[in-house]
């Protein structure tokens, strides 16, 4: 694949938040360092990220696709009430995987978990009210 300056500042830009952008987050964010950089390109670029395997895309969510430049296993909390996703530091469910294998012909090969509720802060702002 040929180097891209742009795909090179998505994944710079990626790999050093933790607020798992949308990507007119990340656009916005390159966009001093690419100033030619347009939104579809961004698009693009995010797509193969993630068909490489360099990113990951967070989806099934209540709005638009979140990106994640951490690659390594782990799981994401998504409040309900305002909407932020946060990494969360626990143990890995790969049991999970040969549980859902036990009763199925196919071939499972990984699985994605996301857990609901409120964040901190939500929780936090019903204490006060």
């Amino acid at each position: 694949m040929k180097y891209s300056k742009q795909r090179e500042s998505i994944l710079k830009y990626l790999r050093s938040t933790k607020c798992h952008p949308t990507a007119e987050t990340v656009y916005q964010n390159i966009l001093s360092e690419n100033p030619n950089v347009s939104l579809g390109t961004v698009y693009r670029n995010l797509t193969l990220l993630t068909e490489l395997g360099e990113i990951t895309k967070i989806t099934d969510l209540a709005g638009p696709d979140r990106f994640d430049g951490n690659n390594t296993p782990h799981y994401h909390f998504v409040c309900k009430k305002c909407g932020v996703v946060l990494d969360l530091e626990m143990d890995s469910l790969s049991h999970i995987d040969l549980l859902a294998a036990h009763n199925f012909a196919g071939t499972i090969e990984g699985h994605c978990v996301h857990f609901y509720g409120k964040c901190p802060d939500c929780t936090s702002q019903n204490m006060e009210v």
